[in-house]
């Protein structure tokens, strides 16, 4: 089967599109995302872990991180944590359905703690999605 590509379209407006990390260890959601936002005209980028989206960070600009906390290989605590430090320009949208040991609600709230912008409880739907990216983004 050959991928239909899609068009971008530019942001609305005089705005110029946003360079965005997404991080998260389910594909599904990490696609779904990355479709959203590249329909909306934004470049993204994905990893399928915390230790991969740090590489990321380190290697080139972003204006908004969006990661899942409960990942494998480096969560996403860690990784707001160390953006916070290396990069503190960068806003961050935190996303979490909870984790075997922790319900969403309290992963959430102790992303807000370390310092993610706005959080956003999975599972969620494309409206909601883009409301949390415009709390995130001012747009």
């Amino acid at each position: 089967m050959i991928p239909l590509l899609k068009k971008q379209r530019k942001p609305a407006g005089n705005q110029a599109p946003l360079s965005i990390a997404v991080a998260d260890d389910v594909e599904a959601i990490r696609e779904l995302v990355r479709v959203w936002l590249e329909s909306m005209g934004h470049s993204v980028v994905t990893a399928s872990s915390g230790r991969e989206l740090l590489r990321l960070v380190k290697e080139r600009m972003f204006d908004l991180v969006i990661t899942d906390i409960v990942m494998p290989d480096g969560d996403g605590w860690e990784a707001i944590l160390a953006i916070n430090r290396i990069r503190p320009d960068i806003r961050i949208l935190a996303i979490s359905g909870g984790g075997a040991k922790m319900p969403p609600d309290a992963c959430l709230r102790m992303a807000r703690g370390v310092g993610a912008d706005v959080v956003l409880k999975k599972p969620f739907n494309r409206p909601e999605f883009i409301e949390a990216f415009a709390r995130a983004t001012g747009r």
